[in-house]
Parts: structure tokens; C-alpha cells; sequence
């Protein structure tokens, strides 16, 4: 897969991650532990079904096979879908994705402490670019009255989660490619089983909390639909895509999640942005756009370079 269209994946991803805001406010009677529940199990299903489609019966087999790598990437993905979804519940979404934001930051110090990366200069001014657009956008939303501390310490989870799991998966596919070097039978760490770890671990631990059960039938087919669409099939991709993109690249991205959140929340649920959010989203873009353009540029002046040399 080229770069670019690994960008192009990457973004398709954040806008399906997306949706998870404007659906939930749809939502007619589940709540909290409930809404998790069976957005996580619905996640569940969908990926059994796609994994097995992929695998077959060994499915099982890789899981027990797997390792602590495995089950310590499983464990992320458990922590950023329960936490995402009880945060949404506890406070306002603006809230929850000021707290997302700082996941670039996370993913570019836990990659400097723990992989010994050394981030280009472009990719730190265009966190930093980016990191101010969305306290711009959300500043004043996530201080509001009804902002609540529990709901940003929950949220919290998840970026911390998102960083440990993209920097494992980025360590892992480094290691690969090192034993690959030296003996070319060396397989590449499977960890698309991870996904559906964390969705089974997530149903199982907000079960007890869930019941009794109040969700209609809209509520239940609003959530499938988060459990497939706005779960199984953007987290399977984004597993796929640490093997071309850096994990400070794929946080960086993944921040669009704010702005195609805005927008969704705009024509599904009439939260028009007002000219701070506007402001702030042009930053956000132009950081990712500028970072995207010279990282470009690079790619396409190297092979000159090393020609000439």
C-alpha cells in the first residue's frame, strides 16, 4: 500500500470514528453501561463474523496463540471502547474530544521514550499547530456549566490507551522487519485479533452494570450500526495501517475526528459552530494538510538525493 493511499484509508477511518457523538444523541432510552454494552457486543459480533469470513476456524487458535503482545494491544482497545463511549455519556461530546486531542502529543512522546524516534520538526509544530485549533475550537464548550471532571477523567483513558496500542503495534512491525532481515521465513505479528479481544472484553466487564436492559428497538439498531460501521470496520483498517504509517502519523490524522465530529453533530443533530469553531477547525486542517505536503515532499526529493549521491 502507497502512503498516500494509506492517508486517504486513514481518513476514511476518522470519519466513520466519527459518528459515535451525533448517533448518541439520537439514542431514545439506553444509557451509559447500556449504550457501551451493546455498541461493544454488536462490535463483537461483527468482527467474529469478519475475522472468521478471513481466517476460518483458526481464528481461535491465533487468540490462544498470540502472546502478551496480543492481549496487551486487546486491553487498549478495551479501555478506548468502554471509556470513549461511558465519557460520552457522562459529559458533552466537546468535552470528550478536547480530552482525545492530547493523543498526538502522547503517541510522539511515548514513540521518542520508548522506540527512540526522532519526530521531524514539521510533525511537532503541526501537533502543536493542531493541539491549539482544537483548544480554540473547544475551550469554551468543555468549561460550560454541565462539564463534567468524571466524564474528562474517563475520556482521558482513551488516549493514553490509543498511544500505548499504536506505539506496540509500531514497535512490533519494527522488530519484524528486523528478523525478516535476517531470515525471510519470519512471519508479521498478527494483531487484527487484538479488535475483537478488546470489543468481547468491553461487553463483558459492562454487562452486570448494563442490566436491566431499557434500550427500543431504534436504540438497539442505532447501536448495531455504531458497533459495525463506527467499530469493526474502521478499527480492523487501522490495524492494517500501522504497517505504513508512524504512529504519530496515524494520532495526527486521527484528529480529523474532531472536525468531521463537528460537522456531523452540525447537520445530524443542529449544533451549528460558531466562528471559534470555524477558526479553530482551519487550524486543525491547515496543520494536517501543511504536515502532509512536506512530508511529500521528502518522500519525493529523497530517491533524488541519494541518485546525486
Amino acid at each position: 500500500m502507497t502512503h498516500g493511499r494509506a492517508v486517504s484509508l486513514m481518513l476514511l477511518v476518522t470519519l466513520m470514528w466519527s459518528t459515535a457523538g451525533v448517533v448518541t444523541r439520537h439514542l431514545e432510552a439506553a444509557r451509559s453501561f447500556e449504550v457501551t454494552f451493546w455498541r461493544s457486543a454488536f462490535n463483537a459480533l461483527a468482527l467474529v463474523a469478519a475475522l472468521l469470513w478471513m481466517r476460518g476456524p483458526r481464528l481461535w487458535a491465533d487468540i490462544r496463540q498470540g502472546g502478551a503482545a496480543l492481549w496487551v494491544s486487546g486491553l487498549c482497545w478495551m479501555v478506548m471502547y468502554t471509556n470513549f463511549m461511558l465519557a460520552i455519556t457522562m459529559t458533552t461530546v466537546a468535552t470528550v474530544l478536547v480530552t482525545l486531542a492530547i493523543a498526538p502529543l502522547l503517541t510522539a512522546l511515548f514513540a521518542r521514550v520508548f522506540l527512540r524516534h526522532t519526530l521531524p520538526t514539521r510533525t511537532w509544530v503541526a501537533i502543536g499547530v493542531a493541539g491549539l485549533g482544537i483548544a480554540w475550537m473547544f475551550g469554551h464548550q468543555a468549561l460550560a456549566p454541565g462539564a463534567s471532571m468524571t466524564g474528562a477523567l474517563v475520556a482521558l483513558g482513551v488516549p493514553i490507551a490509543g498511544a500505548t496500542n499504536w506505539v506496540l503495534l509500531q514497535h512490533l512491525h519494527q522488530r519484524h522487519h528486523q528478523r525478516h532481515a535476517a531470515d525471510p521465513s519470519v512471519q508479521a505479528p498478527d494483531m487484527l485479533p487484538a479488535v475483537l479481544i478488546g470489543a468481547l472484553l468491553s461487553a463483558a466487564i459492562t454487562l452486570p452494570m448494563a442490566l436491566p436492559f431499557s434500550a427500543t428497538p431504534r436504540d438497539l439498531g442505532l447501536l448495531a450500526g455504531l458497533g459495525v460501521f463506527q467499530l469493526a470496520i474502521p478499527c480492523l483498517l487501522a490495524v492494517v495501517l500501522t504497517r505504513v504509517l508512524p504512529a504519530p502519523e496515524i494520532s495526527l490524522l486521527a484528529l480529523l475526528e474532531v472536525i468531521f465530529g463537528v460537522l456531523l453533530a452540525w447537520l445530524g443533530a443542529g449544533e451549528a459552530p460558531g466562528p471559534n469553531a470555524l477558526t479553530g477547525g482551519a487550524l486543525v486542517i491547515g496543520a494536517l494538510l501543511f504536515n502532509e505536503w512536506l512530508a511529500l515532499r521528502e518522500r519525493r526529493a529523497a530517491p533524488v538525493t541519494g541518485l546525486a549521491a
